[in-house]
């Protein structure tokens, strides 16, 4: 049975890359996978058929036959697990490429994700004003915090890994908002990242759904 993974019909980014389903596109570009997308619609993410993959109503979801997933760290987990190329061997740094990727889901993203929600969806609430340094105090140490431990490196751990792929998706978030550019070693690293081939071909094919016209 080929990879199957779910997908916006029509992403509310326009086909730049930050919906999640290129995580996982540009995994299984990574470790040389075909696959198949299923374009779901927003109706359709609330209907029994697409609940049944994820209960949450969300994309992505990836089916191998032999499992079906969601959450896009636990998919891109099931990929460098089944396919190799983007965890380690040695089992120490393998465990470390694993942490990145937690790291990347559970500490960075959500301050990130509070950043784009204050900018675009509660920007003409009456206290935005007030909470959007708030938003930024929450997230400038941690990217301060990522600076450090990167510094002139290429990679977080050695090799590129998981890791890096989760966290190269996750700061690409942080881009519309302008706050990328501060960081400027950062910014470089998400550039890194953007250059593989294998995010290249990951990205193109996100927006070519995104971009054919309407009635196709």
């Amino acid at each position: 049975m080929p990879i199957n993974i779910t997908a916006f019909d029509r992403s509310p980014d326009g086909g730049k890359g930050l919906a999640r389903d290129t995580r996982v596109r540009w995994a299984l570009e990574e470790v040389g996978q075909p696959y198949v997308v299923d374009l779901v619609t927003f109706a359709a993410l609330k209907q029994p058929r697409h609940l049944g993959r994820n209960p949450f109503g969300q994309i992505p979801t990836y089916d191998d036959g032999d499992v079906t997933l969601f959450e896009s760290g636990a998919i891109v987990l099931r990929i460098a697990e089944r396919f190799g190329h983007l965890l380690p061997d040695d089992a120490t740094a393998r465990s470390r490429a694993i942490m990145w990727m937690f790291a990347a889901l559970n500490t960075v993203e959500p301050p990130i994700v509070d950043v784009t929600v204050a900018k675009i969806f509660e920007g003409d609430r009456p206290w935005a004003e007030e909470r959007w340094p708030l938003v930024l105090a929450r997230l400038r140490p941690r990217l301060d915090q990522l600076t450090a431990h990167l510094g002139q490196s290429e990679w977080l751990d050695g090799a590129f890994s998981a890791g890096d792929l989760m966290m190269v998706s996750v700061l690409l978030r942080a881009r519309p908002s302008g706050l990328l550019a501060e960081w400027p070693l950062l910014d470089a690293y998400v550039a890194r990242g953007e250059a593989r081939p294998a995010y290249q071909r990951a990205f193109a094919a996100q927006l070519a759904v995104n971009t054919r016209p309407a009635d196709a």
